[in-house]
Protein backbone atom coordinates (compact mmCIF):
# COMPACT_ATOMS: atom_id res chain seq x y z
CA UNK A 1 0.00 0.00 0.00
CA UNK A 2 1.39 2.80 -1.11
CA UNK A 3 1.24 6.63 0.73
CA UNK A 4 1.27 10.13 -1.23
CA UNK A 5 0.54 13.05 0.56
CA UNK A 6 -0.58 10.99 4.05
CA UNK A 7 -2.86 9.20 1.81
CA UNK A 8 -3.12 5.51 1.32
CA UNK A 9 -3.09 4.45 -2.32
CA UNK A 10 -3.74 1.02 -3.85
CA UNK A 11 -2.84 1.11 -7.19
CA UNK A 12 -1.79 -2.83 -8.25
CA UNK A 13 -3.45 -4.32 -10.66
CA UNK A 14 -3.30 -8.37 -10.94
CA UNK A 15 -0.63 -8.76 -14.27
CA UNK A 16 -2.51 -12.83 -14.81
CA UNK A 17 -1.38 -12.95 -18.14
CA UNK A 18 -0.24 -10.49 -20.84
CA UNK A 19 -3.05 -12.19 -23.35
CA UNK A 20 -5.53 -9.66 -22.17
CA UNK A 21 -3.35 -6.69 -22.97
CA UNK A 22 -3.20 -5.19 -27.09
CA UNK A 23 -0.19 -4.34 -27.94
CA UNK A 24 -0.58 -0.37 -27.12
CA UNK A 25 -0.69 -1.44 -23.40
CA UNK A 26 2.62 -3.38 -23.76
CA UNK A 27 4.59 -0.15 -24.87
CA UNK A 28 6.48 1.09 -21.98
CA UNK A 29 7.43 4.45 -22.71
CA UNK A 30 10.81 5.69 -20.50
CA UNK A 31 10.74 8.62 -19.11
CA UNK A 32 14.31 8.97 -18.92
CA UNK A 33 14.65 12.85 -17.47
CA UNK A 34 16.16 14.56 -15.12
CA UNK A 35 13.14 16.62 -13.33
CA UNK A 36 9.86 15.53 -12.00
CA UNK A 37 8.02 18.91 -14.02
CA UNK A 38 10.01 17.12 -17.14
CA UNK A 39 8.98 13.50 -17.06
CA UNK A 40 5.20 14.84 -16.18
CA UNK A 41 4.92 17.19 -19.24
CA UNK A 42 5.68 14.29 -21.36
CA UNK A 43 3.49 11.44 -19.50
CA UNK A 44 0.44 13.88 -19.54
CA UNK A 45 1.12 14.37 -23.42
CA UNK A 46 0.62 10.83 -23.63
CA UNK A 47 -2.55 10.82 -21.87
CA UNK A 48 -5.28 8.56 -23.93
CA UNK A 49 -3.00 6.02 -25.54
CA UNK A 50 0.38 5.27 -23.43
CA UNK A 51 -0.44 3.09 -20.30
CA UNK A 52 3.08 1.76 -18.86
CA UNK A 53 5.64 4.48 -17.70
CA UNK A 54 9.01 3.18 -16.70
CA UNK A 55 10.94 5.32 -14.37
CA UNK A 56 14.60 4.31 -14.19
CA UNK A 57 17.67 6.12 -12.31
CA UNK A 58 17.76 9.17 -13.59
CA UNK A 59 14.47 10.06 -13.04
CA UNK A 60 14.01 8.46 -9.53
CA UNK A 61 17.19 9.80 -8.26
CA UNK A 62 16.44 12.97 -9.31
CA UNK A 63 12.85 13.16 -8.57
CA UNK A 64 12.44 10.18 -5.31
CA UNK A 65 9.60 8.16 -4.56
CA UNK A 66 7.00 10.92 -5.27
CA UNK A 67 7.45 10.30 -9.38
CA UNK A 68 5.78 6.65 -8.75
CA UNK A 69 3.11 8.53 -6.50
CA UNK A 70 2.08 11.42 -9.26
CA UNK A 71 2.08 8.88 -12.18
CA UNK A 72 0.25 6.22 -10.12
CA UNK A 73 -2.22 9.74 -9.84
CA UNK A 74 -2.64 9.85 -13.34
CA UNK A 75 -3.48 6.61 -13.73
CA UNK A 76 -0.44 4.97 -15.35
CA UNK A 77 1.04 1.89 -14.63
CA UNK A 78 4.85 1.81 -13.44
CA UNK A 79 8.03 0.24 -14.15
CA UNK A 80 10.42 1.24 -11.43
CA UNK A 81 13.75 0.32 -13.39
CA UNK A 82 16.43 0.18 -10.81
CA UNK A 83 18.21 -2.75 -11.67
CA UNK A 84 19.32 -3.98 -7.82
CA UNK A 85 22.34 -5.50 -7.15
CA UNK A 86 23.63 -5.99 -4.02
CA UNK A 87 24.17 -8.72 -1.00
CA UNK A 88 21.19 -10.42 -0.56
CA UNK A 89 20.44 -8.28 2.75
CA UNK A 90 20.09 -4.98 0.95
CA UNK A 91 18.70 -6.60 -2.01
CA UNK A 92 15.90 -7.70 0.21
CA UNK A 93 15.22 -4.54 2.18
CA UNK A 94 15.30 -2.27 -1.23
CA UNK A 95 12.68 -4.61 -2.49
CA UNK A 96 10.62 -3.93 0.70
CA UNK A 97 10.79 -0.21 0.44
CA UNK A 98 10.03 -0.51 -3.79
CA UNK A 99 6.94 -2.69 -2.51
CA UNK A 100 5.32 0.11 -0.77
CA UNK A 101 5.75 2.76 -3.76
CA UNK A 102 2.71 1.10 -5.40
CA UNK A 103 4.65 -0.11 -8.80
CA UNK A 104 3.72 -3.05 -11.08
CA UNK A 105 6.89 -4.13 -12.07
CA UNK A 106 10.28 -3.88 -10.51
CA UNK A 107 13.78 -5.46 -11.12
CA UNK A 108 16.89 -7.00 -10.15
CA UNK A 109 20.08 -8.10 -11.96
CA UNK A 110 20.84 -11.73 -12.11
CA UNK A 111 23.87 -11.41 -11.96
CA UNK A 112 23.90 -10.22 -8.20
CA UNK A 113 23.01 -14.59 -8.00
CA UNK A 114 20.36 -16.98 -6.91
CA UNK A 115 20.31 -15.72 -3.17
CA UNK A 116 19.83 -12.40 -4.13
CA UNK A 117 16.99 -12.98 -6.01
CA UNK A 118 15.13 -14.96 -3.86
CA UNK A 119 15.81 -12.92 -0.92
CA UNK A 120 14.63 -9.96 -3.13
CA UNK A 121 11.32 -11.77 -3.79
CA UNK A 122 10.95 -12.34 -0.23
CA UNK A 123 11.64 -8.53 0.81
CA UNK A 124 8.96 -7.32 -2.04
CA UNK A 125 6.22 -10.19 -0.63
CA UNK A 126 6.94 -8.73 2.52
CA UNK A 127 6.64 -4.83 1.46
CA UNK A 128 3.39 -5.86 -0.57
CA UNK A 129 1.75 -6.30 2.93
CA UNK A 130 -1.36 -8.48 1.48
CA UNK A 131 -1.74 -6.55 -1.62
CA UNK A 132 -0.87 -7.55 -5.02
CA UNK A 133 3.07 -7.31 -5.50
CA UNK A 134 4.67 -6.18 -8.39
CA UNK A 135 6.28 -8.06 -11.04
CA UNK A 136 10.12 -8.88 -10.33
CA UNK A 137 12.08 -8.94 -13.30
CA UNK A 138 16.09 -10.23 -13.57
CA UNK A 139 18.20 -7.93 -15.95
CA UNK A 140 20.23 -10.32 -17.75
CA UNK A 141 22.42 -8.64 -20.51
CA UNK A 142 22.20 -4.73 -21.09
CA UNK A 143 21.21 -3.92 -25.21
CA UNK A 144 24.13 -1.81 -25.06
CA UNK A 145 26.13 -4.79 -25.00
CA UNK A 146 28.16 -6.17 -27.46
CA UNK A 147 28.99 -9.63 -28.12
CA UNK A 148 32.87 -8.46 -28.38
CA UNK A 149 32.11 -6.33 -25.02
CA UNK A 150 30.74 -9.57 -22.84
CA UNK A 151 33.40 -11.67 -23.74
CA UNK A 152 36.06 -9.73 -23.56
CA UNK A 153 35.60 -6.82 -21.08
CA UNK A 154 33.02 -8.58 -18.64
CA UNK A 155 34.45 -11.70 -18.92
CA UNK A 156 31.51 -13.80 -20.11
CA UNK A 157 32.16 -16.89 -22.72
CA UNK A 158 29.75 -18.01 -25.55
CA UNK A 159 27.32 -15.91 -27.24
CA UNK A 160 24.96 -13.29 -25.35
CA UNK A 161 21.79 -15.43 -26.16
CA UNK A 162 23.21 -19.06 -24.80
CA UNK A 163 23.97 -16.00 -21.20
CA UNK A 164 20.57 -14.58 -21.40
CA UNK A 165 19.10 -18.12 -21.56
CA UNK A 166 21.20 -19.26 -18.48
CA UNK A 167 20.02 -16.20 -16.83
CA UNK A 168 16.58 -16.33 -17.27
CA UNK A 169 16.58 -19.99 -16.17
CA UNK A 170 18.10 -19.00 -13.03
CA UNK A 171 16.01 -16.07 -12.66
CA UNK A 172 12.77 -18.66 -12.76
CA UNK A 173 13.98 -21.01 -10.49
CA UNK A 174 14.78 -18.44 -8.25
CA UNK A 175 11.18 -17.50 -8.40
CA UNK A 176 11.17 -14.51 -10.63
CA UNK A 177 8.35 -13.49 -13.00
CA UNK A 178 10.84 -12.72 -16.26
CA UNK A 179 13.32 -10.89 -17.52
CA UNK A 180 14.72 -8.32 -19.51
CA UNK A 181 16.78 -9.01 -22.62
CA UNK A 182 16.83 -7.93 -26.41
CA UNK A 183 14.36 -9.22 -28.26
CA UNK A 184 16.67 -11.34 -30.53
CA UNK A 185 16.71 -13.23 -27.24
CA UNK A 186 13.42 -13.53 -26.72
CA UNK A 187 12.72 -16.93 -28.65
CA UNK A 188 15.38 -18.93 -26.95
CA UNK A 189 13.88 -17.82 -23.40
CA UNK A 190 10.86 -18.58 -23.51
CA UNK A 191 11.94 -22.01 -25.35
CA UNK A 192 13.44 -22.75 -22.27
CA UNK A 193 11.67 -21.19 -19.52
CA UNK A 194 7.82 -21.37 -21.06
CA UNK A 195 5.24 -19.05 -22.67
CA UNK A 196 4.11 -17.72 -19.64
CA UNK A 197 7.53 -16.67 -18.21
CA UNK A 198 7.69 -12.56 -19.30
CA UNK A 199 10.13 -11.37 -21.08
CA UNK A 200 10.81 -7.04 -21.26
CA UNK A 201 12.52 -5.54 -23.97
CA UNK A 202 14.28 -2.42 -23.99
CA UNK A 203 16.51 -2.28 -27.54
CA UNK A 204 13.66 -1.25 -29.76
CA UNK A 205 13.59 1.06 -32.12
CA UNK A 206 11.16 2.41 -35.40
CA UNK A 207 12.73 1.81 -38.25
CA UNK A 208 14.75 4.73 -39.31
CA UNK A 209 15.79 5.78 -35.65
CA UNK A 210 18.55 6.77 -34.12
CA UNK A 211 20.24 4.00 -32.29
CA UNK A 212 22.17 5.91 -29.81
CA UNK A 213 24.32 3.62 -27.42
CA UNK A 214 21.73 0.43 -28.62
CA UNK A 215 23.63 -2.43 -29.97
CA UNK A 216 21.05 -5.19 -30.01
CA UNK A 217 18.10 -3.47 -31.70
CA UNK A 218 14.69 -4.77 -33.24
CA UNK A 219 11.98 -2.52 -34.53
CA UNK A 220 8.42 -2.79 -32.07
CA UNK A 221 6.75 -5.24 -34.55
CA UNK A 222 9.90 -7.29 -34.77
CA UNK A 223 9.20 -7.58 -31.26
CA UNK A 224 6.31 -8.64 -30.90
CA UNK A 225 6.81 -10.83 -33.83
CA UNK A 226 9.29 -12.68 -32.05
CA UNK A 227 6.95 -13.18 -28.70
CA UNK A 228 8.08 -10.51 -25.98
CA UNK A 229 5.69 -9.31 -23.20
CA UNK A 230 6.29 -6.01 -22.88
CA UNK A 231 8.36 -3.51 -25.36
CA UNK A 232 10.53 -0.30 -23.40
CA UNK A 233 11.07 2.62 -25.97
CA UNK A 234 12.12 6.15 -24.86
CA UNK A 235 13.77 8.28 -26.65
CA UNK A 236 12.25 7.46 -30.03
CA UNK A 237 9.25 8.93 -28.22
CA UNK A 238 10.27 11.14 -25.12
CA UNK A 239 12.54 13.38 -27.73
CA UNK A 240 10.70 13.69 -30.74
CA UNK A 241 9.50 16.74 -31.47
CA UNK A 242 5.89 15.77 -31.24
CA UNK A 243 5.80 12.59 -28.63
CA UNK A 244 2.02 12.12 -29.24
CA UNK A 245 2.51 11.60 -32.92
CA UNK A 246 5.35 9.49 -32.55
CA UNK A 247 3.65 7.16 -29.96
CA UNK A 248 0.48 6.98 -32.42
CA UNK A 249 2.89 6.03 -35.11
CA UNK A 250 4.36 3.18 -33.43
CA UNK A 251 0.79 1.86 -32.26
CA UNK A 252 0.15 1.85 -35.93
CA UNK A 253 3.19 0.29 -36.92
CA UNK A 254 2.49 -2.78 -34.51
CA UNK A 255 -0.96 -2.26 -35.82
CA UNK A 256 -2.84 -1.55 -32.89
Amino acid sequence: MARSNGRQLDYRVNWSGVEKLSERDRIIVALDFSSEQEALACADRLQGIATYMKVGMQLYYAAGPQIVYALKERGFNVFVDLKVHDIPNTAKGAMQSLASLGADMVNVHVAGGKDMMTAAKEGLESGAAGQTKPLLIGVTQLTSSSQQMMNDEIGIEGTIVDCAQRYAQLAKAAGLDGVVASPLEVEAIKRSCGPTFKTVTPGVRPRGAELGDQKRVVTPAEAFAFGTDYIVVGRPITQASDPLKAMRAMVESIGG
